[in-house]
């Protein structure tokens, strides 16, 4: 049941609002004045809060400002004797709901209380959701026993509880954007925005525009303002995916906002002062970049205060069953799936698979393997073949290897539509049926 707190010093008005509102089946406290509506606010965690302006021990509007820093969840409205213009403004400015004029508005009072209800449901399932992804994103959730991922996740640690900007080094796929989240979550921002882009998505003009925002007009196509992610992810973190594939004369904006903490926009004349905590990730050697004259140096200094290199799946061969394991586990969740097992021999093969993707890429291969499962276990020839090793199955010479290779090719490419792979193989249904079982591939 939905809350409101009354706090008002007269008490017949109070009692008349709190009787309309109970009718509505919401449940009502009341308080005579400030000091007694704070205890009730700490205790009751009320949804919605009616304050009078005019109190015994305190300005409403004052309250206001107080109450949001310390409740953001709850929302004010005003009630005002003489519905003043200048109290009403600067209690929206305080962060109130709105403001109703006592014994005027009476009519207004149960939709207005009701679009509040609305908007502090809406914050609940925001706020559900952030704990979720903090949840999903912490150090706890990275996966892996190996020396090399846990003496990374030891200096992301370390560094999470500062304002330091970390330089996160490695290959495509191996989690830097985890990493980046998980050290915003676990520091002292981790309630704040944070704000990932991926510089190698955009052209220079559109990274631009992207990173800083524009007036209204600044360029064709301009029509209204716009705030760029650097001002969108203040008071938080701002994470720089690809900082390699950003331009050289970007980069020295970049670096501005880095040493000074402000930036001008697109078309602007005055400046923006932001707080934001940069992480920036790469996969290019950033050292032979600023040799070849496509990195400014003194960006990367700024950059590589503190570096965390993340080791690739192929050097963290210990971690890979437990990956396998966790995958296999979401998706067969995620898809309605009963794979529970993957084969001893599937497994070794994973194991000892090259892994140029790293984790993204064992992470589609388990998704789509999970998905073409008819069993409860996982064999070798659910694999897909370009991770197989050429005896994994047979003599590379045999007919029958070569047979039985090109089916389960075929079956691939048709996302295991039997009739559809009978046609292309221009056999029967029947006579594809016998030989996947003559050759043992999964249905």
């Amino acid at each position: 049941m939905s809350k409101v707190l009354i706090i008002d010093d007269e008490e017949k008005l109070r009692t008349l609002l709190a009787r309309i509102l109970r009718l509505e089946g919401l449940e009502v406290h009341e308080a005579a004045n400030l000091k007694a509506g704070d205890k009730l606010i700490e205790k009751e965690e009320p949804d919605v809060i009616l304050c009078d302006v005019k109190l015994p021990d305190g300005n409403g509007i004052d309250f206001i400002k107080i109450t949001r820093n310390k409740f953001p969840l709850a929302e004010i409205i005003l009630l005002t004797a003489f519905g003043n213009i200048p109290d009403g403004i600067q209690a929206m400015k305080n962060g109130a709901f709105d403001y109703i004029t006592k014994g005027d508005d009476n009519d207004r009072l149960i939709p207005l209380v009701n679009k509040a209800l609305e908007k502090v449901e809406l914050k609940k399932k925001v706020a559900g959701l952030e704990k979720q992804i903090a949840k999903k994103y912490n150090f706890d959730s990275i996966i892996g026993t190996s020396g090399s991922i846990k003496s990374a996740i030891s200096l992301a640690k370390k560094v999470a509880a500062t304002d330091t900007t970390v330089l996160l080094l490695g290959e495509t796929g191996t989690g830097k954007e985890v990493f980046a989240q998980s050290i915003h979550n676990a520091g002292a921002r981790g309630n704040k925005p944070f704000i990932a882009i991926n510089c190698s998505a955009f052209s220079r003009e559109l990274l631009e525009s992207e990173l800083f925002g524009h007036k209204a007009g600044a360029f064709t196509g301009a029509i209204k303002e716009k705030r760029g992610l650097i001002e969108e992810a203040n008071g938080g973190t701002l994470f720089l995916d690809e900082i390699g594939e950003m331009s050289i004369d970007l980069q020295s904006k970049l670096l501005r906002v880095l040493e000074t903490s402000d930036f001008i926009k697109i078309g602007d004349t005055k400046i923006t002062k932001v707080n934001v905590r940069f992480i920036a990730a790469t996969n290019r050697d950033l050292k032979t970049e600023i040799n070849e004259g496509k990195f400014r140096e003194d960006l990367f200094y700024r950059l590589n205060v503190f570096a965390i290199e993340l080791p690739p799946l192929r050097e963290r061969k210990e971690d890979i069953e437990l990956l396998v394991k966790y995958f296999v586990e979401l998706f067969s969740a995620k898809t309605n799936k009963t794979v529970r097992k993957i084969k001893d021999g599937a497994m070794e093969i994973l194991k000892n698979a090259y892994w140029k993707g790293n984790i993204r890429e064992l992470k589609n291969i388990i998704e789509r393997t999970t998905i073409l499962s008819d069993s409860e276990t996982i064999e070798v020839s659910d694999l897909p073949l370009d991770i197989q090793p050429v005896n994994a199955i047979n003599n590379p010479f045999d007919l029958n290897f070569i047979e039985k290779n090109h089916i389960q090719k075929v079956l691939q490419h048709t996302s295991n539509n039997k009739t559809e792979t009978a046609r292309l193989l221009n056999i029967g249904l029947t006579t594809l049926y016998r030989k996947m079982e003559e050759y043992n591939i999964s249905k």
